[in-house]
């Protein structure tokens, strides 16, 4: 026979399994089960304080909710799927436990606000932890940005070469990117930050309750004002979603350009083999494994976010069971970019720059913009200056030359405001120290960012 469920007073018939299979959420949300024993413990706290339920009572629950996450966290609970989720789950083995006093922890409060307050209790932890990930990859960045500030490389437009930088302005760049995305996690836990518990179902509670004492006990920096609101938003869980997304695209970006610099057509960088995979043909092959799947996976955390939206457009206030479906989309997020952000720390600290190829490559016509801006410092108009440059790139094109082969004499036939001193224009490390303006490519501006980012990432200032 069918075990009565703790909610089934009114129920006159047991629960179809067809119902219990489909609505179940424990083999998910258990995931849950260390912040909904955190939460019940600082509720039971509380209902003793308040006198809402007596001293030693609540000092049985929480004696027993400890043991029940002993047995948790030492892999020895048994989860049931006909109690619906985690939260049921660890209030029946609670009252199986310590008998029918168990049962008085549930007063004030409701599942609606339980749940959400576990969620938000484990996004706070989730997201901290990112934040932490996210230090180490920008520290990652900083430290490759010092070792390669010498080697010059070409910067691509429409993935075509346009200009020599430092590769240290590479590096800085990406760096900037996960600043603001770190930027974007903090933002977001400023608004996973409080506290639904006292909110009970979807009207409040008519206990004595202090939400202040709850909101202490728990860390939380706020009390949510309203209780429609409180059981029934998930905004903080699209907002995670949203910076994620973010996060993740910024990290494909950079896995792109490393699965493109080092194929052998370009050669730029070697990725360390401890990071990459072989063929099980080719035997030649070296695989940017690791790169393609956190590419990959960008779209799953973009799904999971439109996922989210799709299932909250259309709720009418307050709780429906639909919020059921918020927690997967978070638990699958949560866990892809904590691991693509390691794999991508790995990455940066054991890439290798060629640094002889990635020289050659910043030469050539990258160089041809310099040469205009020759011509427009000694009086040309810049447009007529990038024509007469545009033309000298024609005719080099034509006899099968690079820029740095063109004679002073050959300059002199397209302009003769050209004079010995353009030939130093010649070279990529010059043409790279000419961008001095505040955030560009010149060596000296390089290194005012690097110690902009070592002062702010030595205390975590970011």
């Amino acid at each position: 026979m069918q075990e009565k469920k703790l909610w089934g007073g009114r129920f006159s018939e047991n629960t179809d399994e067809f119902v219990e299979e489909f609505t179940e959420s424990v083999s998910f949300d258990k995931e849950l089960a260390i912040y909904d024993i955190q939460g019940s413990i600082a509720h039971a706290k509380m209902l003793g304080k308040q006198g809402i339920i007596p001293d030693e009572d609540a000092k049985k629950i929480i004696e027993g909710l400890k043991e029940i996450e002993k047995e948790i966290l030492e892999g020895r609970f048994k989860w049931e799927r006909a109690l619906e989720d985690v939260h049921m789950n660890i209030e029946k083995a609670l009252t199986d436990k310590i008998g029918p006093t168990g049962g008085k922890l549930h007063t004030g409060r409701s599942r609606n606000d339980q749940v959400v307050t576990a969620f938000r209790l484990y996004l706070k932890d989730q997201i901290n932890h990112i934040l932490d990930l996210l230090g180490d990859l920008m520290s990652a960045l900083l430290e490759k940005s010092k070792e390669y500030i010498d080697v010059i490389m070409p910067a691509y437009t429409h993935l075509q070469r346009a200009q020599p930088i430092r590769a240290s302005h590479y590096f800085l760049a990406y760096l900037e990117m996960f600043s603001r995305d770190r930027d974007r996690f903090l933002d977001n836990l400023k608004r996973v930050d409080m506290l639904p518990l006292g909110s009970g179902a979807v009207a409040g509670v008519d206990f004595p309750i202090d939400r202040d004492f709850v909101a202490k006990e728990l860390g939380f920096s706020q009390i949510m004002r309203n209780s429609i609101d409180a059981t029934s938003s998930r905004d903080f869980a699209l907002e995670f979603l949203s910076a994620s997304a973010i996060c993740m695209a910024n990290m494909s970006r950079f896995c792109e350009d490393m699965i493109i610099y080092s194929s052998t057509e370009f050669s730029f960088v070697e990725l360390p083999d401890k990071l990459t995979t072989g063929s099980s043909i080719m035997p030649q092959k070296k695989n940017p494994d690791v790169l393609e799947l956190i590419r990959g996976k960008t779209g799953r955390v973009y799904g999971n976010l439109v996922s989210l939206l799709t299932t909250v457009k259309g709720l009418p206030l307050a709780y429906n069971r639909d919020l059921q479906e918020d927690k997967e989309p978070v638990f699958d997020t949560v866990k892809t970019i904590k691991g693509s952000l390691i794999g991508i720390k790995k990455i940066v600290e054991g890439l290798k720059f060629r640094e002889d190829i990635t020289y050659k490559s910043a030469g050539g016509f990258a160089l041809a913009t310099d040469l205009a801006n020759y011509l427009a410092e000694k009086g040309i108009p810049f447009r007529q200056a990038h024509h007469i440059v545009g033309s000298i790139v024609g005719y080099l094109i034509s006899q099968g030359r690079d820029l740095e082969s063109v004679t002073l004499e050959e300059l002199k036939r397209f302009s003769d405001t050209f004079e010995e001193d353009v030939l130093n224009l010649l070279k990529p490390e010059v043409v790279a120290d000419r961008r001095k303006s505040f955030g560009g490519t010149a060596r000296e501006q390089i290194l005012k960012q690097i110690e902009y980012w070592e002062d702010r990432l030595k205390y975590r200032k970011i």
